[in-house]
């Protein structure tokens, strides 16, 4: 999805560069949605691994 987003805003800078206003902003917010859509997926796994619950430990072995 990060390369999506580079893709778009490639395609922005180049279609402001050449003048195609509405080209460019366009390209320019689809780059950007997709940025922060990547971010919060790429955030939120690394912040809900550490809150998440675990399951009951095993019990433990019998001494022989």
């Amino acid at each position: 999805m990060l390369s999506w987003a580079i893709v778009f805003l490639i395609v922005a800078l180049v279609a402001a560069l050449f003048g195609f206003g509405g080209i460019a902003s366009a390209s320019a917010g689809i780059a950007q949605i997709l940025f922060f859509i990547f971010l919060v997926l790429f955030v939120l796994p690394r912040v809900a691994r550490p809150v998440r619950v675990r399951g009951p430990s095993p019990a433990p072995l019998p001494s022989p």
